[in-house]
């Protein structure tokens, strides 16, 4: 049994280790119980989210997985007869079967917690890392009601011509917790650090902004954010799908972005009350929305390295390494601070931001591997090179 925690971006790639790690234990696997507990307090069960029955049929040549324990079982978890652990960062799959086999054998049913991150991003056989994808993009299906409302909104955005998804991670959330609070009032600096304390496994409590942004570690605000687009020459008559939740300080804080694109949309701009009824309250159901319109953008572009951008980056680099612009924050608000304060002319900020993100638009290349310090090597997810084929020199989907 498994419990994942997060967002649904980061359940859904603890989804794919623990059933890579299931197969590779030969061992039944329980449908995922997911984050109830989280920041977003989403109710929604695996079934509300993805398709099970999809799930559990696409993998039964690799794993067996129920959605609920036999009888049997069930009366020894609810007498107790149960093991609960979290396992070890980053482990590779000989530690699961030389610490985690053993107690299935003993207990019958062991209970994985805080599934985030538990298989290494390298080093692991290629079945492994092939496995890992196979679920990721074939057996986790959005529900039928989530897969025809996303296309709805394709649809909608593709009548004019190409557009763009912008991941503007400016959410009160987001800034709570990394503690960046660049265009923020004194009330607002006041609301977010409240919020951070309120939170006891936020575990950094004293935080300064100003170095956090230098050092690139905060998401780029809405108004950076305008800059950055424009420099990269975007199109303002582009229509740019925002996906995110509430933008925090509103209208105020998007107005340059708005000013400097007036095409800006969102889910609830584009679909009515009715359509997103269903939803509310369901922020990992909306986050399945706005991935499935990630997907399909011509230009994603993440403002912030989060789960979502990371995961979103890797999909698309498997469905044909899709145009992903990933944003060097810590590079681009010294160039913004330089233009700001008027020792750069416009050309020479827009002439460099081109420059330095010409080779970071999602194109072919081997992930990072530092050995010893899996948290700042490339994410599996983001790059999961393994499963991309190579055709005349250059990479493309299996």
């Amino acid at each position: 049994m498994v419990s994942c925690n997060g967002g649904l971006n980061q359940m859904r790639a603890a989804i794919c280790d623990m059933v890579t790690i299931a197969r590779y234990l030969n061992v039944t696997l329980i449908v995922p119980e997911l984050d109830k507990t989280s920041f977003w307090a989403d109710p929604s069960e695996f079934q509300d989210i993805f398709d099970v029955n999809h799930f559990i049929t696409s993998l039964r040549d690799e794993v067996r997985i129920l959605k609920e324990l036999p009888p049997r079982l069930k009366r020894r978890v609810e007498m107790g007869f149960v093991y609960s652990m979290p396992p070890i960062s980053w482990s590779d799959i000989s530690y699961y079967h030389n610490q985690i086999l053993p107690l299935i054998r003993k207990y019958k049913v062991v209970h994985l917690n805080r599934t985030d991150a538990r298989l290494a991003n390298n080093g692991q056989s290629l079945d492994v890392q092939k496995l890992r994808c196979r679920v990721n993009f074939n057996a986790l299906r959005f529900t039928p009601q989530i897969e025809e409302l996303g296309k709805r909104v394709i649809k909608l955005l593709r009548q004019n011509g190409p557009f763009i998804v912008l991941h503007l991670r400016y959410e009160m959330d987001m800034l709570a917790f990394s503690g960046c609070t660049q265009g923020c009032n004194n009330d607002e600096v006041e609301e977010l650090t409240r919020m951070r304390y309120a939170y006891p496994w936020w575990k950094e409590k004293i935080i300064n902004s100003d170095l956090k942004r230098k050092d690139g570690l905060c998401p780029l605000t809405p108004e950076e954010t305008a800059l950055i687009l424009r420099a990269l020459d975007i199109d303002k008559n582009y229509h740019i799908y925002i996906a995110a939740g509430e933008i925090y300080g509103g209208d105020r804080r998007m107005a340059s972005l708005a000013a400097a694109y007036p095409k800006l949309v969102r889910k609830e701009t584009l679909l009515g009350p009715s359509d997103l009824g269903f939803f509310q309250n369901h922020s990992s159901q909306m986050a399945a929305l706005d991935y499935l319109v990630s997907l399909e953008s011509d230009i994603f572009i993440p403002t912030y390295d989060g789960n979502m951008a990371k995961v979103v980056q890797g999909h698309r680099r498997y469905l044909g390494f899709k145009q992903t612009i990933l944003l060097d924050r810590r590079l681009l608000v010294d160039l913004i601070d330089q233009y700001n304060n008027g020792s750069l002319s416009w050309i020479q900020f827009s002439d460099t931001v081109k420059e330095t993100h010409e080779r970071r638009r999602g194109q072919p290349s081997k992930r990072l591997v530092i050995p010893d310090r899996p948290k700042e090597e490339d994410y599996f997810y983001a790059n999961p090179e393994e499963c991309l084929q190579q055709r005349d020199g250059q990479l493309s989907s299996t």
